[in-house]
């Protein structure tokens, strides 16, 4: 990528979004890195509430088809909201974070984990069983001390915010995100 993937980027989110809508859908120019392997986020906002937030924590696909499937997703099958409607839809902010690659944390104990997170910096993710949880490092906004940021962590992945496990799974990854401002006119 040579140039800032950014604009290609939520170009493409929103351009599913709007298709699925039957809306006009914003240009983009179709590049080869897009075809490379990608995991994404795609994060939408309205007023600055979340209104839906899907993504891959893996590259397993195409980066381009993995903005547009977490697009969609995000948009009419998060669980936590209704589908986006077509009132709604020019309301609506996009966001897309590109993940890098997991990296495994090896942890001793609790009070261990919480010295090696990096507020605003790491996303984690958390497993335990079949249990997991991830947050985005922009979670860090709302949860900026890491006791309070695993805790909430724990039971995302549906378990007591005091739980620990010598079993407990860590592993942090770093995103690039490039957020829409759209020009109200």
């Amino acid at each position: 990528m040579h140039t800032d993937p950014g604009p290609t980027l939520l170009a493409i989110a929103r351009s599913a979004i709007a298709a699925e809508l039957g809306e006009p859908s914003p240009a983009f120019t179709q590049a080869e890195w897009l075809d490379e392997p990608g995991a994404t986020f795609v994060t939408l906002t309205c007023a600055g509430a979340l209104r839906g937030c899907i993504g891959s924590l893996v590259a397993e696909r195409a980066l381009r088809a993995d903005v547009e499937s977490n697009a969609l997703a995000a948009a009419f099958s998060d669980p936590r909201f209704p589908p986006v409607s077509k009132h709604e839809y020019r309301a609506i902010e996009v966001e897309v974070s590109l993940l890098s690659p997991m990296q495994p944390v090896t942890v001793e104990s609790e009070t261990h984990a919480l010295t090696l997170l990096r507020p605003g910096i790491d996303g984690v993710l958390l497993e335990y069983g079949r249990r997991r949880g991830t947050f985005l490092p922009q979670v860090w906004e709302q949860l900026p001390e890491p006791r309070a940021f695993l805790a909430h962590l724990k039971q995302k992945a549906g378990l007591p915010a005091d739980f620990w496990a010598e079993e407990i799974r860590l592993s942090r990854y770093t995103v690039t995100k490039w957020r829409e401002i759209e020009q109200k006119t």
